[in-house]
Protein backbone atom coordinates (compact mmCIF):
# COMPACT_ATOMS: atom_id res chain seq x y z
CA UNK A 1 0.00 0.00 0.00
CA UNK A 2 0.91 3.52 -0.91
CA UNK A 3 2.55 5.68 2.14
CA UNK A 4 -0.34 8.61 2.88
CA UNK A 5 2.65 11.17 2.08
CA UNK A 6 3.92 9.88 -1.17
CA UNK A 7 -0.19 8.66 -2.34
CA UNK A 8 -0.40 12.86 -2.18
CA UNK A 9 2.96 14.39 -3.36
CA UNK A 10 1.85 11.50 -6.43
CA UNK A 11 -1.24 13.26 -6.54
CA UNK A 12 0.09 16.48 -6.51
CA UNK A 13 2.36 15.97 -8.96
CA UNK A 14 -0.34 15.01 -11.47
CA UNK A 15 -2.08 17.78 -10.82
CA UNK A 16 0.42 20.02 -11.76
CA UNK A 17 1.88 18.15 -15.09
CA UNK A 18 -1.58 18.40 -16.05
CA UNK A 19 -2.89 21.71 -15.48
CA UNK A 20 -1.04 24.78 -15.12
CA UNK A 21 -3.05 26.96 -11.92
CA UNK A 22 -1.14 30.03 -12.92
CA UNK A 23 -2.54 30.17 -16.64
CA UNK A 24 -5.87 27.58 -15.80
CA UNK A 25 -9.52 28.63 -15.31
CA UNK A 26 -9.78 28.31 -11.91
CA UNK A 27 -13.49 26.11 -11.75
CA UNK A 28 -11.19 23.41 -14.13
CA UNK A 29 -8.43 23.39 -11.88
CA UNK A 30 -9.95 22.95 -8.91
CA UNK A 31 -12.42 20.68 -10.02
CA UNK A 32 -9.28 18.70 -11.58
CA UNK A 33 -8.29 18.70 -7.98
CA UNK A 34 -11.57 17.64 -6.48
CA UNK A 35 -10.95 14.84 -8.90
CA UNK A 36 -8.03 13.59 -7.61
CA UNK A 37 -8.83 13.86 -3.65
CA UNK A 38 -6.94 16.66 -2.63
CA UNK A 39 -9.86 19.38 -2.07
CA UNK A 40 -10.57 17.75 1.25
CA UNK A 41 -8.47 15.48 1.72
CA UNK A 42 -9.61 14.13 4.85
CA UNK A 43 -13.41 13.20 2.98
CA UNK A 44 -13.90 9.78 1.65
CA UNK A 45 -12.18 8.66 -1.25
CA UNK A 46 -14.66 9.98 -4.84
CA UNK A 47 -16.23 12.90 -2.75
CA UNK A 48 -13.00 15.15 -3.01
CA UNK A 49 -10.51 13.20 -0.48
CA UNK A 50 -8.33 10.25 -0.10
CA UNK A 51 -9.69 9.07 3.55
CA UNK A 52 -6.42 10.33 4.87
CA UNK A 53 -5.62 12.84 7.93
CA UNK A 54 -6.73 16.69 7.77
CA UNK A 55 -3.27 17.11 8.40
CA UNK A 56 -1.76 16.17 5.01
CA UNK A 57 -3.83 18.74 3.63
CA UNK A 58 -1.51 21.64 4.30
CA UNK A 59 1.08 20.28 2.40
CA UNK A 60 -1.17 19.90 -0.57
CA UNK A 61 -2.33 23.97 -0.27
CA UNK A 62 1.37 24.67 0.36
CA UNK A 63 2.54 22.94 -2.70
CA UNK A 64 -0.34 24.07 -5.01
CA UNK A 65 0.25 28.00 -3.44
CA UNK A 66 3.68 27.75 -4.52
CA UNK A 67 2.84 26.78 -8.09
CA UNK A 68 0.69 29.76 -8.82
CA UNK A 69 -2.68 28.11 -7.50
CA UNK A 70 -4.99 31.16 -6.08
CA UNK A 71 -6.09 31.13 -2.65
CA UNK A 72 -10.28 30.40 -2.18
CA UNK A 73 -11.86 33.83 -2.37
CA UNK A 74 -15.03 34.69 -0.47
CA UNK A 75 -17.37 32.95 -2.96
CA UNK A 76 -15.80 29.40 -2.05
CA UNK A 77 -15.63 30.40 1.97
CA UNK A 78 -19.59 28.88 3.20
CA UNK A 79 -19.24 25.62 0.47
CA UNK A 80 -15.12 25.03 1.88
CA UNK A 81 -15.64 25.50 5.29
CA UNK A 82 -19.25 24.47 6.36
CA UNK A 83 -21.59 23.08 3.62
CA UNK A 84 -18.73 20.76 2.44
CA UNK A 85 -18.05 19.20 5.84
CA UNK A 86 -21.67 19.24 6.52
CA UNK A 87 -22.91 17.33 3.23
CA UNK A 88 -19.80 14.90 3.86
CA UNK A 89 -21.12 13.85 7.40
CA UNK A 90 -24.40 13.83 6.98
CA UNK A 91 -25.47 13.94 3.13
CA UNK A 92 -26.69 11.42 1.04
CA UNK A 93 -24.28 9.79 -1.80
CA UNK A 94 -26.40 11.62 -4.56
CA UNK A 95 -26.61 14.75 -2.82
CA UNK A 96 -22.96 14.90 -1.97
CA UNK A 97 -22.14 13.69 -5.86
CA UNK A 98 -24.27 16.36 -7.19
CA UNK A 99 -23.59 19.58 -4.60
CA UNK A 100 -20.05 18.54 -2.93
CA UNK A 101 -17.88 19.36 -5.97
CA UNK A 102 -19.80 22.25 -7.15
CA UNK A 103 -19.08 23.58 -3.86
CA UNK A 104 -15.42 23.25 -4.00
CA UNK A 105 -15.07 24.69 -7.69
CA UNK A 106 -17.11 27.88 -6.22
CA UNK A 107 -19.28 26.92 -9.23
CA UNK A 108 -21.87 27.14 -5.94
CA UNK A 109 -21.85 29.98 -3.95
CA UNK A 110 -23.20 28.65 -0.30
CA UNK A 111 -24.55 31.06 2.69
CA UNK A 112 -25.96 30.14 6.04
CA UNK A 113 -29.64 30.19 6.47
CA UNK A 114 -29.88 30.10 10.81
CA UNK A 115 -30.81 33.18 12.57
CA UNK A 116 -34.42 34.36 12.46
CA UNK A 117 -35.55 37.65 13.95
CA UNK A 118 -37.00 35.86 16.97
CA UNK A 119 -34.11 32.93 17.03
CA UNK A 120 -30.87 34.26 17.12
CA UNK A 121 -28.44 32.48 19.87
CA UNK A 122 -31.41 30.19 20.51
CA UNK A 123 -31.15 28.41 17.20
CA UNK A 124 -34.41 25.78 18.14
CA UNK A 125 -36.69 28.51 18.85
CA UNK A 126 -37.13 29.47 15.18
CA UNK A 127 -40.44 29.69 13.21
CA UNK A 128 -39.83 29.01 9.64
CA UNK A 129 -41.88 25.93 8.16
CA UNK A 130 -41.75 23.49 5.55
CA UNK A 131 -44.53 21.45 4.96
CA UNK A 132 -43.96 18.26 3.29
CA UNK A 133 -46.26 17.73 -0.52
CA UNK A 134 -45.28 14.64 -1.94
CA UNK A 135 -41.25 14.88 -2.86
CA UNK A 136 -41.32 18.55 -2.28
CA UNK A 137 -41.00 20.70 0.90
CA UNK A 138 -42.98 24.58 0.78
CA UNK A 139 -40.91 26.49 3.01
CA UNK A 140 -42.06 29.85 4.64
CA UNK A 141 -40.80 32.06 6.83
CA UNK A 142 -37.85 34.96 7.26
CA UNK A 143 -33.65 34.50 7.97
CA UNK A 144 -31.64 37.14 9.03
CA UNK A 145 -27.64 38.32 9.64
CA UNK A 146 -27.13 35.70 6.60
CA UNK A 147 -23.62 36.86 4.57
CA UNK A 148 -22.73 36.97 1.27
CA UNK A 149 -26.56 35.45 0.52
CA UNK A 150 -26.69 38.02 -2.12
CA UNK A 151 -24.24 36.40 -3.88
CA UNK A 152 -25.29 32.84 -3.17
CA UNK A 153 -26.22 29.96 -5.06
CA UNK A 154 -27.40 27.99 -2.32
CA UNK A 155 -28.07 28.40 1.57
CA UNK A 156 -27.75 26.01 4.28
CA UNK A 157 -31.31 26.14 5.12
CA UNK A 158 -32.76 24.40 8.85
CA UNK A 159 -37.13 24.90 9.57
CA UNK A 160 -39.34 23.52 11.34
CA UNK A 161 -41.22 20.58 9.83
CA UNK A 162 -42.60 19.42 12.67
CA UNK A 163 -44.58 21.74 14.84
CA UNK A 164 -45.46 19.31 17.62
CA UNK A 165 -42.37 17.99 18.42
CA UNK A 166 -40.11 19.33 21.29
CA UNK A 167 -38.19 22.36 19.98
CA UNK A 168 -34.82 20.68 19.38
CA UNK A 169 -36.25 17.34 17.06
CA UNK A 170 -38.60 19.15 14.91
CA UNK A 171 -36.16 21.00 12.87
CA UNK A 172 -34.93 19.61 9.45
CA UNK A 173 -32.19 20.67 6.99
CA UNK A 174 -31.46 21.49 3.70
CA UNK A 175 -29.50 22.95 0.66
CA UNK A 176 -31.74 25.72 -0.60
CA UNK A 177 -31.63 26.92 -4.12
CA UNK A 178 -30.91 30.27 -3.29
CA UNK A 179 -32.47 31.16 -7.10
CA UNK A 180 -35.74 29.20 -6.56
CA UNK A 181 -39.10 31.19 -6.80
CA UNK A 182 -40.13 32.65 -3.56
CA UNK A 183 -36.58 33.33 -2.63
CA UNK A 184 -35.76 37.37 -2.00
CA UNK A 185 -32.68 38.90 -0.28
CA UNK A 186 -32.30 42.21 1.49
CA UNK A 187 -28.91 43.54 2.19
CA UNK A 188 -27.95 45.35 5.51
CA UNK A 189 -25.78 47.68 5.40
CA UNK A 190 -23.63 47.59 8.30
CA UNK A 191 -21.37 50.27 10.44
CA UNK A 192 -18.39 49.83 8.10
CA UNK A 193 -20.37 51.00 4.88
CA UNK A 194 -20.38 47.56 3.21
CA UNK A 195 -23.39 45.56 3.22
CA UNK A 196 -22.40 41.49 3.45
CA UNK A 197 -25.47 40.83 5.79
CA UNK A 198 -28.74 40.07 4.55
CA UNK A 199 -32.06 39.66 5.32
CA UNK A 200 -34.33 36.24 2.92
CA UNK A 201 -37.65 36.45 2.93
CA UNK A 202 -38.99 32.76 1.55
CA UNK A 203 -42.75 32.82 0.48
CA UNK A 204 -43.76 29.25 0.07
CA UNK A 205 -40.38 28.14 -2.03
CA UNK A 206 -40.32 24.59 -3.32
CA UNK A 207 -37.67 22.68 -1.90
CA UNK A 208 -37.07 19.27 -3.29
CA UNK A 209 -37.03 16.51 -0.70
CA UNK A 210 -33.51 15.16 -2.82
CA UNK A 211 -32.05 18.96 -1.44
CA UNK A 212 -32.50 17.50 1.91
CA UNK A 213 -29.53 17.26 4.19
CA UNK A 214 -29.91 14.07 7.37
CA UNK A 215 -33.37 12.69 8.50
CA UNK A 216 -36.26 14.59 8.80
CA UNK A 217 -36.78 15.91 12.54
CA UNK A 218 -32.83 15.84 12.38
CA UNK A 219 -31.78 19.27 11.71
CA UNK A 220 -30.60 20.09 15.27
CA UNK A 221 -27.71 17.28 14.96
CA UNK A 222 -27.02 18.40 11.83
CA UNK A 223 -26.96 21.93 12.27
CA UNK A 224 -24.45 21.06 15.18
CA UNK A 225 -21.94 19.86 12.32
CA UNK A 226 -22.11 23.33 10.25
CA UNK A 227 -22.07 25.20 13.72
CA UNK A 228 -18.72 23.43 14.97
CA UNK A 229 -17.07 23.67 11.70
CA UNK A 230 -17.95 27.44 11.48
CA UNK A 231 -16.59 28.52 15.16
CA UNK A 232 -13.91 25.98 14.51
CA UNK A 233 -12.50 28.40 11.25
CA UNK A 234 -13.67 31.54 13.00
CA UNK A 235 -11.34 31.43 15.76
CA UNK A 236 -8.73 29.70 13.74
CA UNK A 237 -8.19 32.93 12.28
CA UNK A 238 -7.27 34.99 15.08
CA UNK A 239 -3.54 33.29 16.46
CA UNK A 240 -0.36 35.20 15.34
CA UNK A 241 0.11 33.75 11.47
CA UNK A 242 3.57 32.60 10.49
CA UNK A 243 5.41 35.43 7.86
CA UNK A 244 4.02 38.38 9.01
CA UNK A 245 0.25 38.48 8.33
CA UNK A 246 -2.82 38.69 9.95
CA UNK A 247 -4.50 41.11 12.89
CA UNK A 248 -1.54 41.40 15.18
CA UNK A 249 0.90 41.84 12.50
CA UNK A 250 -1.01 45.18 11.52
CA UNK A 251 -0.20 46.36 15.25
CA UNK A 252 2.89 45.79 14.59
CA UNK A 253 3.46 47.43 11.88
CA UNK A 254 1.56 50.76 12.85
CA UNK A 255 3.56 50.92 15.98
CA UNK A 256 7.08 50.87 13.80
CA UNK A 257 5.92 52.43 10.85
CA UNK A 258 3.62 55.10 12.22
CA UNK A 259 3.80 56.13 15.79
CA UNK A 260 6.82 58.68 16.77
CA UNK A 261 5.88 58.44 20.72
CA UNK A 262 6.70 54.65 21.51
CA UNK A 263 5.62 54.84 25.28
CA UNK A 264 6.79 51.99 26.92
CA UNK A 265 3.41 51.82 28.97
CA UNK A 266 1.85 51.35 25.60
CA UNK A 267 4.66 48.77 24.21
CA UNK A 268 3.63 46.60 26.85
CA UNK A 269 0.11 46.71 26.07
CA UNK A 270 0.93 45.43 22.35
CA UNK A 271 3.42 43.09 23.59
CA UNK A 272 0.63 41.33 26.12
CA UNK A 273 -1.94 41.23 22.96
CA UNK A 274 1.64 39.48 21.10
CA UNK A 275 1.63 36.76 23.35
CA UNK A 276 -2.27 36.06 23.57
CA UNK A 277 -2.52 35.81 20.16
CA UNK A 278 0.78 33.76 19.58
CA UNK A 279 -0.93 31.23 22.39
CA UNK A 280 -4.58 31.48 20.67
CA UNK A 281 -2.54 30.25 17.40
CA UNK A 282 -0.67 27.56 18.88
CA UNK A 283 -3.82 26.23 20.70
CA UNK A 284 -5.56 26.14 17.42
CA UNK A 285 -2.90 23.73 15.82
CA UNK A 286 -2.54 21.88 18.42
CA UNK A 287 -6.77 21.54 18.32
CA UNK A 288 -6.47 20.92 14.71
CA UNK A 289 -4.43 17.52 15.36
CA UNK A 290 -7.26 16.29 17.50
CA UNK A 291 -10.23 17.56 15.57
CA UNK A 292 -12.40 14.59 13.63
CA UNK A 293 -12.82 14.87 10.10
CA UNK A 294 -15.77 16.43 9.31
CA UNK A 295 -17.23 17.44 12.37
CA UNK A 296 -15.18 18.64 15.64
CA UNK A 297 -16.48 19.01 18.75
CA UNK A 298 -17.33 22.29 21.19
CA UNK A 299 -13.58 22.63 21.84
CA UNK A 300 -13.71 24.92 18.70
CA UNK A 301 -15.45 27.39 21.15
CA UNK A 302 -12.61 28.08 23.06
CA UNK A 303 -10.70 29.71 20.10
CA UNK A 304 -13.82 31.08 18.61
CA UNK A 305 -14.76 32.90 21.89
CA UNK A 306 -10.78 34.05 22.46
CA UNK A 307 -10.77 35.14 19.00
CA UNK A 308 -12.81 37.81 19.28
CA UNK A 309 -11.82 39.00 22.19
CA UNK A 310 -8.18 39.18 21.05
CA UNK A 311 -9.13 40.24 17.58
CA UNK A 312 -11.15 43.26 18.48
CA UNK A 313 -8.74 44.13 21.09
CA UNK A 314 -5.75 44.39 18.52
CA UNK A 315 -7.90 46.54 15.93
CA UNK A 316 -8.92 49.27 18.99
CA UNK A 317 -4.71 49.42 19.88
CA UNK A 318 -4.14 50.13 15.94
CA UNK A 319 -7.12 52.72 15.86
CA UNK A 320 -5.44 54.28 19.65
CA UNK A 321 -2.30 54.04 17.96
CA UNK A 322 -3.22 56.12 14.97
CA UNK A 323 -5.18 58.64 17.13
CA UNK A 324 -7.07 61.26 14.73
CA UNK A 325 -5.57 60.00 11.90
CA UNK A 326 -7.62 56.88 12.32
CA UNK A 327 -11.22 58.41 11.68
CA UNK A 328 -9.86 61.49 9.15
CA UNK A 329 -8.13 58.21 6.84
CA UNK A 330 -11.79 55.89 7.22
CA UNK A 331 -14.12 58.97 6.14
CA UNK A 332 -11.14 59.49 2.87
CA UNK A 333 -11.25 55.79 2.19
CA UNK A 334 -15.75 55.70 2.60
CA UNK A 335 -15.56 58.87 0.00
CA UNK A 336 -13.22 57.31 -2.27
CA UNK A 337 -15.24 54.18 -2.09
CA UNK A 338 -18.57 55.27 -2.88
CA UNK A 339 -16.68 57.21 -6.10
CA UNK A 340 -15.53 54.24 -7.60
CA UNK A 341 -19.04 52.17 -7.01
CA UNK A 342 -17.82 50.09 -4.12
CA UNK A 343 -19.86 48.85 -1.38
CA UNK A 344 -17.76 49.83 1.24
CA UNK A 345 -13.78 50.90 1.66
CA UNK A 346 -10.92 48.60 1.34
CA UNK A 347 -9.24 46.80 3.94
CA UNK A 348 -7.72 48.85 6.77
CA UNK A 349 -6.92 48.89 10.16
CA UNK A 350 -9.83 51.43 10.42
CA UNK A 351 -12.51 49.40 9.03
CA UNK A 352 -11.27 46.09 10.75
CA UNK A 353 -12.06 48.10 14.07
CA UNK A 354 -15.05 48.71 13.10
CA UNK A 355 -15.73 45.29 11.25
CA UNK A 356 -14.31 43.42 14.53
CA UNK A 357 -17.42 44.45 16.52
CA UNK A 358 -19.41 41.39 14.67
CA UNK A 359 -16.82 38.79 16.08
CA UNK A 360 -18.77 38.88 19.25
CA UNK A 361 -22.02 37.63 17.17
CA UNK A 362 -21.43 36.20 14.32
CA UNK A 363 -21.15 32.48 14.75
CA UNK A 364 -22.70 31.86 18.37
CA UNK A 365 -22.88 35.32 20.73
CA UNK A 366 -19.52 34.77 23.03
CA UNK A 367 -22.44 34.46 26.16
CA UNK A 368 -23.29 31.00 24.05
CA UNK A 369 -20.06 29.85 23.60
CA UNK A 370 -19.27 30.20 27.75
CA UNK A 371 -22.13 28.27 27.94
CA UNK A 372 -21.04 25.75 25.43
CA UNK A 373 -17.86 25.76 27.38
CA UNK A 374 -19.14 25.57 30.77
CA UNK A 375 -21.90 22.92 29.90
CA UNK A 376 -20.47 20.71 27.59
CA UNK A 377 -16.46 21.02 28.12
CA UNK A 378 -16.73 21.65 32.34
CA UNK A 379 -19.47 19.52 32.80
CA UNK A 380 -21.30 22.39 34.89
CA UNK A 381 -25.04 23.11 35.07
CA UNK A 382 -26.96 23.91 32.68
CA UNK A 383 -29.20 26.84 32.62
CA UNK A 384 -33.50 26.74 33.39
CA UNK A 385 -34.44 25.54 29.98
CA UNK A 386 -38.32 24.62 29.01
CA UNK A 387 -39.06 21.06 29.30
CA UNK A 388 -37.59 19.69 26.11
CA UNK A 389 -40.29 16.92 26.09
CA UNK A 390 -42.75 20.70 25.56
CA UNK A 391 -43.46 20.57 21.71
CA UNK A 392 -42.49 23.85 19.81
CA UNK A 393 -45.96 24.64 19.54
CA UNK A 394 -46.70 24.96 23.11
CA UNK A 395 -43.18 26.99 24.09
CA UNK A 396 -44.14 30.56 25.54
CA UNK A 397 -43.01 33.08 22.59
Amino acid sequence: MTEPTSLVAERVDTLLSELDPAATDQVEFRGRQYDLGLAWVHFPEGFGGLGLKPVLQRDIDRRLSAAGAQPPGARHFFGLTMAGPTMVTNGSDELRRRLLRRAFTGEDAWCQLFSEPGAGSDLAGLATRAVRDGDEWVVTGQKVWNTLAHIADRGMLVARTDPEAPKHKGLTYFALDMHAPGVEVRPLRQITGEAEFNEVYLTEVRVPDADRIGDVGEGWRVSMTTLMNERTTIGGGGGAPPKGSGAIAEAVRIWADEVADKRPAVRDRLMRLWVEAEVLRLTNIRASHKRKAGNPGPEGSIAKLKFAEINMAIYELCVDLLGPDALVNYDYEMRRAESLGLTGPPGSSRKMFLRARANSIEGGTSEIQRNILGERVLGLPGEPRVDKDVPWSKVPR
